[in-house]
């Protein structure tokens, strides 16, 4: 139990640290007058170049692309456009005030929105990748990466991300219901296992004399470590990789075939998941291989900039699996998200917070829980009846957009609430 216990902590610190990565991409964009006007001529450029699509090509070209009518829709319409904006300021507000990553969300709600689920990952991998593009994020603030560490393992994710990329292209060759069902069941496994460690967090928030975890990267890196990773640290199959020199003295090793298979595995995650993966770096670094969490903060940012480019150009873009309107969509709506989430969290108490993450992680869980009845219908797997599975996979959709919607009503009524404490707080 104790295991369980402390895997789903760094993977909540994972989440954690992505999430200040992208609270600083959005300060960054924001705070350049250029980085901005970029941002508004995508966003143009979406809208025209949809427009002219939509009148001019569309209309003479089949209802599919690829020639599977699963690519669909990948035409503009200023509906599509509209969703992705929405599903990219939820994902936003949830990043933002919560200060845990919102991306979970975003591949459960454009599923639900209608889109197959291997251009949903392949979209939101490159909308990270615009994201980080946009906000430089490879700049003095990875002063915690050890360049050897981050270098072997990128190399095991990029392997990892080819590896997703060909098992979810596969998949979707052999049966596009197939390929449906088995990211909404790597979905259920992730987000059932957060979910309800979040939950337990925050109703052991609410006990008297116990703030839950209160977990915190800052003050996580500890010089002692379990027998896992002095295990691992032990064995000598050169070249050794070393790091951590500020941690201990002379600094700690570890064999490049761990760093490569750990890689390889937080790559295959996000190549399958379309998510930055760093839920799955902490609790390897950190729990398996005895990395401190500030270098494995660093590592993980790293990591996540050149996996998210790779993937979403070498494993989706190039075989048509990027919707580029959503993308851009997304990207408008998330950075406005997370400026506001991230100003309501000034007037917003920590429990609070705790328990809507918890239950937009959850609801997430749920949604692609509905879902999968359907798909197993489908391919014949469950005896029931299309009406059955149907009826699930609207109770998840319902339940899904209820709960995400109720929470950004929640943050938006707290924001213009308190408007003015806010603006008071940004002069001082």
């Amino acid at each position: 139990m104790n295991f369980f216990r402390q895997w789903g902590k760094f993977m909540m610190m994972g989440s954690q640290a992505l999430a200040q990565w992208e609270i600083n991409n959005a300060k960054v964009i924001f705070g350049d007058k250029k980085r901005v006007l970029l941002l508004g001529l995508l966003v143009m450029t979406a809208i025209i170049g949809g427009i002219a699509f939509a009148d001019d090509i569309a209309g003479s070209m089949p209802d599919f692309i690829g020639g599977h009518h699963a690519y669909s829709p990948a035409y503009y319409n200023m509906g599509i456009f509209l969703v992705s904006i929405l599903v990219g300021l939820l994902a936003g507000l949830i990043t933002g005030c919560i200060g845990a990553g919102g991306g979970f969300i975003i591949a459960p709600a454009l599923m639900s929105a209608g889109i197959k689920g291997i251009l949903a990952v392949g979209t939101d991998l490159f909308h990270i990748f615009a994201k980080a593009i946009m906000g430089s994020v490879i700049h003095r603030k990875l002063g915690n990466v050890s360049v050897p560490l981050a270098f072997v393992f990128v190399l095991g994710a990029l392997i990892g991300a080819t590896a997703g990329g060909l098992l979810n292209r596969y998949l979707y060759e052999l049966n596009p219901v197939l390929s449906d069902a088995f990211i909404s069941s790597v979905y259920v496994v992730m987000l059932g296992f957060l979910g309800v460690y979040a939950m337990t967090d925050f109703f052991k928030s609410k006990s008297p004399g116990d703030a839950g975890d209160n977990i915190d990267i800052a003050d996580s890196v500890d010089d002692g470590m379990g027998g896992l990773p002095k295990t691992l640290q032990s064995i000598n199959i050169p070249p050794m990789v070393k790091f951590d020199f500020d941690i201990t003295p002379g600094g700690r090793k570890i064999s490049w075939v761990f760093l490569v298979l750990s890689g390889a595995l937080v790559g295959v995650a996000a190549g399958i998941m379309g998510v930055g993966g760093g839920f799955l770096t902490f609790p390897i670094f950190v729990y398996v291989m005895g990395v401190s969490s500030m270098t494995t903060v660093g590592t993980d940012i790293f990591q996540i900039i050149f996996t998210a480019g790779y993937a979403s150009i070498t494993q989706y873009a190039i075989y048509g699996f990027i919707f580029y309107t959503l993308a851009i969509g997304m990207l408008l709506g998330s950075l406005f998200g997370i400026q506001i989430g991230a100003m309501v969290t000034k007037v917003v108490d920590d429990t609070t917070i705790r328990g809507f993450y918890a239950i937009a992680i959850l609801a997430g869980f749920a949604n692609r829980l509905f879902a999968l009845p359907s798909k197993l219908i489908q391919m014949e797997i469950l005896p029931w009846s299309m009406q059955t599975g149907d009826f699930l996979n609207s109770i998840g959709i319902w339940l899904f957009f209820i709960v995400v919607g109720i929470f950004g009503l929640w943050v938006f009524s707290i924001f213009f609430k308190n408007i003015g404490v806010l603006r008071n707080e940004g002069v001082k």
